[in-house]
């Protein structure tokens, strides 16, 4: 009977334990209040507006402010509205709401939310993918309480159905609460010991309860052994979680003694998972993300028979569980309760009970990586390489379960080179082409397309190229040339650069024969057809093929009749005699091309003829001869001559139909092709643009068949044709018109089992074809685009990337000779303009857009990359508005009207900054009549500004106590000055507004400092105090008005305004902080080409003028020593003829005396 007691009590004790929570863990029961009512404005962000009345500001429930509600400028489901809850929250319910007054309501959205606002995870319901439930009207209320809530900080809402008779429009409303959080970090060196109190009573069951967010795939949460070999280990292994358990029990089959649950996958995607582990006995639950397995474990020891210790992230005491001796954890507990014990909470206070090993925090960071999802083999993303340097060095980090495919492509700049890195057969390649050099390959690494994380590693410098993969190193050696790094960096590249590979030999050796006779004649074929390889080709910007020829003792007299001793077929199986790029005929490879053969007499390097090995590299860059099918070399009787040749395969980059376009100026103009061709399949894609409500995209007549593609309405596609049935048409209606002068993409289809219609991101409308009619379509007379054979019902407005059947019809070229039509669209950037971010201006090309960052503190091709410096202590750098003029006391009518431009009544100020210095100046601008303005962090960490606009007051000094903003974390500050109202910003989220007394203008600005500022004559204490101290630390993204000062140091573009004291390093991001172990890089040596010094706290240069100093200083030292040596010189030959002169004298006297 105690037996069948004991089995109930344990049963009971092994309950769900879902609503379980430890004292203190947990938030409140009504955790309902509402949490975006109460926020300001700015908390609310949007993808795009309507208009300003329709911003997201005017998006909380029950509000009528504004147009009463948020609406996107375009309703399509690439919308969202953002909350910041300004902190991370307990989230329980959501509320939803239409525009009020309007038919602007959203019927289904989905929910995403986020710890940091950049690694997004979408909320699902119930397991659903599904959206949740919207509005049908636009005043009444939906409420959706979250079944389980969830924590975070920043909300998404992404529409994705709305009413069809309006647009887009919500309100919204978040309820929840304030979430406890007691957070340690590990950075995969280091552990947490607990030791438990030895009570001579144990428990009866263990329960531990954790959250973790993993910033790595493997590593070990917690760990716990016994005397006997018994243990429990929780470990990270490839994104699983796995729970190991072993009884100790030697007499149990070793098939069955270890035991390891195994829940959850890709749990390192840096999201919080939580875990609970309840052990009785041997029966065990198990439970990650609401998944539970229950257990209950083969034999008789229990699992509670361990020692009163228990590590997390790692197994921290030397010679224990070598068998379980792994990779210790890198990432964040939250939570950590282990029997109702919070085990941070003793941490943090030091309690005895606590042994802390490596870095241990209470904090955890956002992680600075932001994942990017290739969802096609056209996908691919354009970053800016290290241009410039004398090495090529890539890292970073990839999962996919593709056995092949394109990782990254680059060139390197002055023609000196390309590489390809790329996946075949689940391990990675790497082939560098080099001038004069056959194509280096390496392979590394296997069994890469097992959907984990690995890691890259790529470098090429001067006489070697390192690939690594995880742990899997390969070297190649390489001829000792300058390795220059190009501008970009193209990932994903199947879109960026195809590669054709051919199926010829990879080498092909020559060695000598009779003169005249064919040498070597070696065809390539390729895995495309002819027709594949012609529009990949015909669609791509560029496209080249190299050829690296090595030769050896290959002297090649003169050809008298001028007769070609080699030449390659392309893929029309024309014949070509020209050799890199060089014009017909000309017989020249690149060498001869750029001028630097070894022989001046000769355009290649091997018919120079040399006893030794030589080599070119031959580029075949013109496009409408490629790919090569052939290549023929003959001999002119050299019989101990010796050559190899490698043919790589066909690249080609770019979609040059992509801004291929049109724009029609009146009704009756259009554009004629030859007929189309689609008797069994159509597809038809295209973008347009109009302010006309209806008009002709595309007809093509035949006898009684047709297809046709217009503009019916404002908001209405159609699609018709007739193969012999009777005339069918599919329409697409928008909710929103079409006429909106803004890109819409269409696609049309038409096959034997019906038609299909889709316009942007609306849904597809289908039509299928009747089961015994006709299917071909015949069509016989031209194909008209823009218009129609009666000129009537033409379009007005623009097409753009024309494909019918994957093949591009060139209008640019068709409408240069065509009445009423212009090559080229303008306004591309009322669509795309939205790409260029922080500043940039969006700036119209020919083909497509393109950002102007001049006025921006970022760079690269969208003013997205951030310019960060780190400064060392007591290093400076200074931006000068303008030239110093040497001021007297009666002079300030002069300086009035030398510096009347530079007054001003407002100004924007931006910089990012991280340290752990106080106190520190992190801006200081000063003033022709010692006014200033001073942003410092005080000895507490607490941000402080003080603006001094009248040398005759005192300044205005405000302190922000916002938190210890030097706690080596990154942070944003963004100063808005309108005359007397300063509006003060920090990360993004918190907003103080202050009034100055000491004035509006801000008179003469003279210069901006950053770092330790050596005069700061007439400034208040606390500002000289932290003027002494200086910087140390990374500082990004600042920005004074338009002017840019770390942009000016790193990017110059023009003259040098900047003066650098001390060392001050560029870094690629403040966020990423300094690489460990590796000194950053010195500024001022290698600025604009060598430019600028560094040197003591106390001296400076401008960084162009620099270059001149030390030119002067460099010639002067030179002129001394000249100068010395001369004298020397001259010294030592007025010695040797003093001592010849004696030597003669002594020599005649004694001879005198000898008479």
């Amino acid at each position: 009977m105690a037996s069948v007691a004991w089995a109930v009590l344990k049963v009971l004790l092994l309950l769900p334990t879902q609503t379980w929570s430890p004292v203190g863990a947990g938030n409140p029961p009504d955790c309902d209040a509402p949490l975006a009512s109460a926020l300001p404005r700015s908390s609310f962000s949007s993808s795009s507006e309507l208009s300003s009345s329709h911003g997201p500001g005017f998006s909380r429930l029950n509000r009528r402010d504004g147009a009463g509600g948020w609406t996107p400028l375009v309703s399509n489901k690439y919308q969202w509205l953002q909350i910041d809850l300004g902190e991370r929250m307990e989230v329980t319910a959501v509320a939803t709401q239409g525009g009020y007054g309007s038919s602007d309501w959203v019927t289904s959205y989905l929910l995403m939310f986020s710890d940091g606002g950049r690694n997004w995870k979408q909320y699902r319901r119930e397991e659903s993918i599904w959206g949740f439930p919207g509005n049908t009207n636009a005043d009444s209320v939906v409420h959706y309480r979250l079944q389980p809530p969830f924590e975070a900080r920043f909300l998404r809402f992404l529409p994705l159905a709305w009413n069809p008779r309006g647009r887009i429009g919500m309100r919204i409303e978040v309820y929840g609460c304030a979430y406890k959080s007691e957070v340690v970090y590990f950075d995969g060196q280091s552990a947490l010991l607990y030791r438990l109190d030895k009570k001579p009573l144990k428990p009866i069951r263990d329960v531990i309860s954790l959250k973790f967010k993993a910033m790595q795939s493997n590593g070990i949460l917690l760990h716990r052994e016994g005397q006997h070999g018994n243990h429990i280990t929780l470990e990270l292994i490839k994104g699983k979680l796995v729970f190991f358990l072993n009884s100790g029990n030697a007499k149990l089959p070793s098939t069955i003694a270890p035991v390891t649950l195994t829940l959850g996958s890709l749990l390192d995607d840096q999201h919080w998972h939580s875990v609970l582990i309840e052990l009785l006995d041997t029966q065990v639950n198990f439970t990650v993300d609401k998944h539970t397995h229950h257990f209950q474990a083969k034999g008789d020891s229990s699992y509670l028979d361990l020692n009163f210790e228990i590590s997390f992230g790692g197994i921290p005491t030397p010679g224990r569980s070598r068998a379980f001796r792994r990779k210790s954890f890198h990432g964040c507990l939250e939570n950590l309760y282990y029997n109702g014990v919070d085990v941070t909470e003793l941490a943090k206070k030091h309690k005895p009970q606590i042994l802390m090993m490596g870095n241990v925090s209470f904090s955890c960071p956002q992680p600075q990586t932001v994942p990017v999802t290739f969802l096609s083999s056209r996908s691919y993303l354009a970053l800016p390489g290290n241009s410039g340097e004398d090495k090529v060095s890539v890292t970073f980090q990839f999962r996919t379960w593709n056995r092949a495919g394109h990782l990254l492509f680059g060139e390197l700049r002055r023609g000196s080179g390309s590489f390809v890195l790329f996946l075949k057969d689940g391990k990675l390649k790497l082939s560098l082409f080099q001038p004069g050099q056959s194509p280096r390959n390496v392979t590394a690494g296997a069994g890469l397309n097992d959907g984990q994380w690995h890691s890259v590693s790529f470098s090429a410098k001067w006489s070697h190229m390192n690939v690594v993969v995880d742990d899997d190193t390969a070297v190649q050696p390489l001829v000792a040339v300058l390795i220059d790094s190009g501008d970009t960096y193209y990932f994903g590249a199947d879109a960026a650069w195809t590669v054709v590979q051919h199926g010829g030999p990879d080498a092909v050796t020559l060695r000598g024969a009779p003169s005249g006779h064919p040498r070597s004649a070696v065809s390539f074929a390729y895995a495309a057809g002819a027709g594949q390889l012609r529009s990949a080709v015909n669609l791509a910007e560029r496209c080249e093929q190299r050829l690296a020829l090595r030769c050896g003792t290959a002297r090649r007299p003169d050809s008298r009749d001028g007769t070609p001793l080699s030449w390659w077929v392309g893929r029309t199986n024309e014949t070509h005699t020209s050799w890199g790029g060089s014009l017909p005929d000309a017989q020249k490879c690149t060498c001869g091309l750029e001028g630097n053969c070894i022989d001046s007499q000769y355009y290649c390097n091997c018919d120079a003829g040399r006893n030794e090995w030589t080599s070119d590299t031959i580029v075949l860059s013109q496009k409408e001869h490629l790919p090569v099918t052939q290549i023929v070399m003959t001999d002119a009787g050299r019989p101990h001559s010796e050559a190899a040749y490698t043919l790589g395969p066909l690249l080609c980059r770019g979609d040059q139909s992509f801004w291929n376009s049109a724009s029609f100026n009146t009704e009756t103009s259009y554009l004629h092709f030859p007929a189309f061709h689609g008797e069994l399949t159509a597809d038809v894609c295209f973008f347009f643009k109009t302010t006309v409500s209806s008009g002709v995209f595309m007809e093509n007549l035949g006898i009684t068949d047709f297809i046709r593609i217009e503009l019916r309405a404002p908001t209405e596609v159609t699609f018709s044709f007739d193969v012999g049935n009777g005339p069918c048409e599919v329409t697409v209606q928008s909710p929103t018109p079409f006429n909106d002068n803004q890109w819409h993409h269409v696609r049309a289809e038409r096959n034997v089992k019906g038609a299909s219609l889709q316009v942007d991101q609306l849904p597809q409308k289908m039509q299928p074809a009747p089961a015994d009619g006709h299917v071909r379509l015949q069509l016989n007379s031209q194909l008209f685009i823009g218009g129609t054979a009666t000129r009537q019902r033409g379009f007005l407005g623009c097409i753009r990337s024309l494909q019918l059947n994957g093949v591009a019809l060139d209008l640019e070229e068709r409408a240069t000779v065509t009445p009423g039509v212009e090559p080229g669209c303008a306004g591309h950037c009322s669509t795309y303009g939205h790409l260029c971010r922080n500043g940039g201006r969006c700036r119209e090309k020919r083909r497509g857009v393109t950002c102007d960052c001049a006025f921006s503190a970022y760079d690269g091709p969208f003013c997205s990359n951030e310019i960060s410096a780190y400064f060392a202590t007591g290093s400076s750098m200074t931006y000068h508005f303008q030239e110093h003029y040497t001021l007297s006391e009666n002079s300030s009518s002069l300086v009035s009207s030398l510096h009347r431009d530079v007054t001003l009544t407002r100004e924007m100020i931006t910089l990012s900054f991280r340290t752990t210095r106080t106190p520190s100046l992190l801006l200081y601008v000063s003033s022709f009549y010692e006014e200033y303005l001073s942003v410092i962090l005080a000895n507490n960490g607490s941000l402080q500004i003080r603006y001094k606009l009248d040398r005759h007051q005192n300044p205005d000094a405000f302190t922000f106590d916002f938190k210890n903003m030097a706690d080596g974390q990154l942070h944003q500050v963004k100063i808005n000055r309108e005359e007397a109202v300063v509006m003060v910003e920090v990360n993004q989220s918190t907003k103080k507004q202050v009034i100055l007394s000491s004035g509006t203008e801000f008179n003469a600005v003279k210069s901006l400092i950053l770092g330790k500022v050596l005069e700061a004559a007439g400034a208040d204490p606390d500002t000289r105090r932290a003027a002494t101290s200086g910087f140390t630390g990374c500082l990004s993204a600042v920005r004074f008005g338009r002017a840019a000062p770390l942009k000016a140091a790193l990017r110059p573009s023009g003259p040098s305004r900047v003066t650098v004291r001390g060392h001050v390093a560029p870094m690629a991001r403040c966020a990423a902080g300094a690489a460990s172990g590796s000194p950053a890089r010195e500024l001022a040596p290698r600025l604009a080409g060598g430019a600028g010094r560094s040197g003591p706290a106390d001296e400076g240069e401008p960084l162009v003028n620099a270059d001149r100093r030390d030119s002067a200083v460099i010639g002067g030292v030179i002129a001394v020593v000249i100068f010395i040596l001369l004298c020397i010189t001259a010294i030592a030959i007025r010695i040797y003829q003093q001592r010849k002169l004696r030597k003669e004298n002594e020599s005649k006297v004694s001879k005198k005396e000898e008479c």
